[in-house]
């Protein structure tokens, strides 16, 4: 595990540094209303609060932000894991699949429990000096425990030559 996850994990979990972050560096997840629910080496999740920014015409959460939220709950273990790494590694999504099961409407949570998998995934890359990509799964929910949609977000990692 990456001995700077901790520190990663302290900066983005405190809500003013986040904030700061989403409007300087996601704009976009900034207007949506994407919070941290949860965060620790082998949980993320990711909130995000049906309303009107974030509608579709069908009075639902739009696509993109439901797909934004599940991204965001895979990418933290992605940058909490190669965040000031040495050598550094380069991350990049490459693929993502979306299903949709029912209307997301209230506070919707997207949960990635794959924290161990970007783990040994970046040390493999870093041991091996070869790139390496992940599938990673973000499962969205209401407030009821039911499943609104699924996500796999596919990343590779490629550790830097120094």
């Amino acid at each position: 595990m990456n001995p700077k996850f901790a520190d990663f994990q302290k900066k983005i979990t405190n809500p003013i540094q986040f904030t700061f972050f989403k409007l300087v560096k996601l704009p976009a997840a900034f207007f949506a209303g994407l919070k941290i629910g949860k965060l620790d080496a082998q949980e993320a999740v990711v909130q995000v609060k049906h309303g009107w920014i974030n509608q579709n015409p069908f009075q639902s959460m739009y696509f993109a932000v439901q797909s934004m939220a599940a991204e965001m709950s895979t990418g933290l273990f992605a940058v909490g894991q190669t965040y000031q790494r040495n050598p550094p590694v380069s991350m990049l999504v490459v693929n993502i699949e979306g299903s949709f099961f029912k209307k997301a409407t209230g506070l919707i949570s997207f949960t990635c429990t794959d924290g161990a998998l970007v783990d040994d995934t970046i040390e493999a890359c870093i041991a091996t000096g070869e790139g390496r990509t992940l599938q990673c799964t973000s499962i969205g929910t209401n407030e009821q425990g039911e499943k609104v949609s699924s996500f796999i977000i596919t990343w590779s990692f490629k550790a830097k030559k120094l």
